[in-house]
């Protein structure tokens, strides 16, 4: 019940705010013309301000009450003063409520000035810069603030809702003067002063609007992130629907008011008082909407965005990817058509205006145009299915996965899909489709993880492979995916060289975790934001020269926020480990490096050395450069490219230039998608 009431207050005071800013940008419009504020529809919304900010007080006071019993967890907190402030003194939300607050004390000061003082446009717009702060300081315990704490961040979902409250706000001034000075029948006389306020108005929402689709579809693509699929399948996806629903009426509503009925004011009498009704039947009905709208905005803004949102069952049998049918004959005409269609459905509106078309041909051809469009070029984009197909990995994309991953690969797998995948296993040729190779060929960025683990559980009918659900646990069926997306991955790597791309993080490697001999232990993800990783795979006593090499040059290495961690690919016998760890000064992993090695081996291939036949050889000594974002930026094997980092020099002059680069984003997280 609490979070209802919850939703209602935040419903109350995002609204409020919203015709506070929308109604002192319309008055500011309309106090061009000095005539325009003495008339009694600009009394009437002089007089409304202060219920209004009143109202935003209210609201706030209940949304503090109710956050904090849903912050505590107890219920009755919401009716408990001390509980609110000590919510208030305490918690990031308490600070951004009292900054509001303030804010709309502020403006409830200037709207009880503007009531009584001499009207002029200054006021109405301080007042709608004040209300905006108000709305803009909320947005600072947004989804988007709470993801990055960041202008570029906070600033889009800002401009998003600040320029929404602009159009919003602005319809009950726009309705008090549609009842107060358009065209009766009775035959009142228009107000040019009132109609030009209209129409500067409208003209105004326009470019309002696209800057409000447009923010929107940034804030959007950063709570979906990559999940396109949650649009559909979660209920955060269908409240945006919903919105993105209401919102196209709205558009179409908007069209009609700028296009049709307010030009229609200023033509004979017929023609005005046609506009004018028009205006008042359906201008209401915007409004109604709008405020259904931000209701849905509320409840979508308190909702767990798209990328968090867990897909248990995909519901549909089919999905649309652009990766998983790119190339295809069909895919290719399909999409060229629809590409060609909806050009024409753009050109049918441009010569429609221009040509003047009525109004149902207007709207009926490109319509009919763009439906053929999406008929044509959906169809070819569509792909397989299943229920597993969006569930997220349970099992993190690490060392110990992908390593178990292998062990289970190569006792139940090999025999058909070969040593490393391939395809080319002993049993390949006797089925009627031979298995597919998943080393070479981008089948694993074509199919999400939730595929491979549905034929993994299931099998594949009519091909050799088989179902493992009673063989393999779910955990160990994750394993195999990991340790698929791997290999794929390796493959890849072929291209990383031991010079680094400027700019270009290419690859995030598996994570894994360490003890080091003098007891030191970890993650690969503590180094992210600190330094910057050479990961040293070494075999002893072949390694033992280039060790001896890189304890000389750590200091300097040091010296550049840079750190070495050896991983013995070998196992090392005691002594052998006291004659390695004696006097080096950096760590060499003890346990946790089998996994480490048999996972980053898979990175050993290279353009001039793919090493795809048989089992693979995995060299004696390969070295990797990581950035300070947990990307691998730069890989050394001494066995095939040459030289390389054996000058020092060169190896530092690598590391410097990731030092120079910006900061970037590291990577989302540590599943496979």
């Amino acid at each position: 019940m609490i979070e209802v009431i919850g939703a209602l207050f935040r419903w109350l005071q995002l609204a409020s705010n919203m015709i506070l800013i929308g109604g002192c940008v319309f008055l500011a419009i309309a106090a061009r013309a000095n005539t325009v504020l003495n008339t009694p529809w600009v009394t009437r919304l002089n007089r409304a301000l202060p219920w209004l900010a009143g109202t935003l007080l209210l609201g706030l006071l209940g949304l503090l009450a109710t956050t904090t019993a849903q912050a505590t967890g107890v219920a009755d907190n919401a009716w408990r003063p001390g509980a609110w402030l000590e919510l208030l003194q305490k918690t990031r939300i308490g600070l951004i409520w009292t900054m509001r607050a303030a804010l709309a004390l502020l403006v409830l000061a200037m709207t009880l000035y503007i009531r009584v003082s001499r009207k002029a446009r200054w006021q109405y717009v301080l007042c709608a810069t004040v209300a905006a702060l108000t709305l803009a300081a909320g947005s600072l315990a947004s989804h988007s603030a709470a993801d990055e704490l960041s202008v570029t961040s906070v600033l889009p979902y800002t401009l998003h809702i600040v320029l929404a409250s602009v159009w919003f706000g602005g319809l009950p001034a726009f309705l008090s003067v549609l009842f107060a000075k358009t065209r009766t029948q009775t035959g009142e006389e228009v107000d040019r002063a009132d109609i030009q306020t209209l129409k500067q108005f409208s003209t105004m929402a326009l470019p309002v609007m696209l800057a409000v689709v447009a923010t929107g579809i940034i804030v959007t693509y950063r709570m979906v992130d990559t999940s396109y699929a949650a649009l559909t399948a979660t209920s955060w996806g269908w409240l945006l629907n919903t919105k993105l629903a209401l919102l196209a009426v709205i558009l179409v509503l908007a069209a009609c008011a700028r296009h049709l009925w307010i030009p229609a004011l200023d033509q004979s009498v017929d023609g005005a008082t046609t506009g004018g009704r028009g205006l008042r039947k359906w201008v209401p009905v915007e409004f109604v909407l709008g405020l259904g709208l931000v209701l849905v905005a509320t409840i979508l803004a308190n909702a767990i965005p798209a990328k968090h949102a867990v897909i248990e069952d995909w519901p549909y049998p089919f999905r649309f990817s652009i990766d998983a049918t790119w190339g295809g004959v069909g895919m290719m005409i399909g999409t060229g058509v629809g590409v060609m269609l909806l050009i024409l459905a753009v050109g049918a509106v441009i010569l429609g205006r221009s040509k003047r078309w009525e109004t149902k041909w207007r709207i009926a051809i490109p319509a009919i145009l763009a439906v053929c469009a999406l008929v044509a070029a959906l169809p070819p984009l569509a792909t397989q299915a299943f229920p597993e197909t969006y569930r997220k990995t349970p099992v993190p994309f690490d060392a110990i996965s992908v390593a178990n991953g292998a062990a289970l690969f190569s006792a139940n797998c090999v025999l058909c899909h070969g040593p490393q995948a391939k395809g080319n296993g002993i049993l390949a040729k006797t089925f009627p489709i031979p298995p597919v190779d998943l080393l070479t060929e981008p089948h694993t960025a074509k199919h999400t993880a939730g595929d491979f683990f549905h034929w993994l559980t299931h099998g594949i009918p009519g091909t050799g492979m088989p179902a493992f659900a009673d063989k393999l646990s779910e955990e160990d069926r994750w394993d195999l995916v990991n340790f698929l997306h791997a290999t794929s991955r390796g493959y890849q790597a072929r291209l990383i060289n031991p010079y680094v791309a400027p700019n270009q993080p290419y690859m995030a490697p598996q994570n894994f975790s360490y003890s080091t001999h003098d007891g030191t232990s970890g993650t690969l993800k503590d180094f992210r934001r600190q330094k910057a990783i050479v990961l040293v795979l070494f075999s002893w006593p072949e390694s033992q020269a280039r060790l001896s090499q890189l304890r000389q040059a750590d200091a300097t290495l040091r010296t550049t926020d840079t750190v070495i961690l050896a991983v013995p690919l070998n196992d090392l016998k005691p002594q052998d480990l006291a004659a390695i760890t004696a006097a080096t000064p950096f760590q060499v992993t003890t346990q946790g490096a089998p996994e480490i090695a048999r996972s980053y081996s898979l990175f050993r291939r290279t353009l001039s050395n793919p090493d795809l036949a048989g089992e693979g050889t995995t060299p004696n000594h390969m070295e990797f450069l990581i950035d300070r974002y947990g990307y691998l930026r730069a890989r050394w094997i001494p066995a095939v490219d040459g030289s390389g980092w054996a000058d020092i020099a060169e190896l530092t002059r690598q590391i410097e230039q990731l030092n120079r680069e910006k900061e970037i984003r590291p990577p989302p997280d540590d599943h496979v998608h």
